[in-house]
């Protein structure tokens, strides 16, 4: 069961301008890859709206799409809500029925087939694909890197206050970049042979936020400390900025940390890809302007 070659169609890459959108479309540009990048703004060259509280934008990708290249694959990333699942499988057959043959979601580390939100996707994805309808792929990364110089609210308080926030603890986690997250992403979305399976993408080394604070103290010349804080007064700083549900549960994904969810690494990357996973400080020294 194969797709035909990404040359004879069109990369769709939801969040097109996002973390790991941007980096995917960079990739698929570099190696000629038709590709369409999708926003809420629909800007850019290849840029094209969707909105997922928006239904009557999902048709449109289909319609900007190359009648000579139609869209074959799509980089899946769901609704910022805990409710998201429902709507990605509706997208997901809207797809379908467009003739989308290739699906690739992206996920997490801790979340399994059939878990909450992420893990609904995921299951759906499994199951259209067990009974041949489809190809896919579920990329899990762990935390990224990038995080602590393109997220808002570690890029504030490292920049103002030389402070970390989390309720991680001594807890380690193998910060992975997002440039190893788009190369994984990227053969899954062309590569001639389907995964068909899910990738645990963790980076090469364990950290704790502590460490990293101590190396962005390192890269950038000034101070910069972990502030280790309690469930309910992380869950206060991000629901300053996001509704009460989703900040309770990534209050509660530190939480784990602490506990030694993220205390693991593997090959993935450099066994997929071909490319060795790119360590914290590697990252953090092309990120040190944002922080100074």
């Amino acid at each position: 069961m194969t797709s035909p070659h990404p040359g004879n169609g069109t990369v769709l890459v939801l969040g097109g301008t996002g973390k790991t959108g941007s980096r995917i479309t960079r990739l698929l540009e570099a190696s000629s890859v038709p590709f369409l990048a999708a926003s809420r703004s629909g800007a850019g060259d290849n840029g094209v709206k969707f909105d997922w509280m928006d239904r009557a934008t999902w048709d449109l990708p289909f319609g900007a799409a190359s009648p000579d290249a139609p869209i074959t694959a799509v980089w899946l990333i769901g609704a910022p809500i805990l409710e998201m699942a429902p709507l990605a499988r509706d997208f997901i057959d809207l797809a379908r029925e467009k003739g989308v043959r290739r699906f690739v979601f992206l996920s997490a580390s801790s979340v399994e087939c059939g878990g909450p939100v992420h893990g609904q996707v995921h299951q759906y994805l499994k199951e259209l694909g067990d009974a041949g309808q489809i190809e896919w792929a579920v990329m899990r990364p762990t935390w990224f890197s990038e995080n602590f110089a393109e997220t808002p609210g570690h890029l504030y308080t490292i920049k103002a206050e030389g402070k970390v926030y989390s309720a991680t603890g001594d807890g380690k986690v193998p910060f992975v970049s997002a440039e190893d997250i788009a190369a994984c992403a990227v053969k899954a979305l062309t590569d001639p042979e389907p995964l068909n399976s899910d990738l645990v993408i963790l980076g090469p080394e364990l950290l704790s936020y502590a460490d990293v604070a101590a190396i962005i103290s390192s890269v950038t010349g000034k101070k910069v400390v972990h502030e280790n804080l309690t469930q309910e007064q992380l869950e206060q700083r991000f629901a300053t900025f996001l509704p009460p549900d989703y900040s309770k549960m990534l209050a509660l994904m530190d939480v784990a940390i602490a506990n030694g969810s993220e205390d693991r690494t593997n090959d993935a990357v450099l066994t997929f890809t071909g490319q060795q996973p790119k360590p914290f400080r590697e990252t953090a020294e092309l990120s040190k302007a944002a922080w100074v």
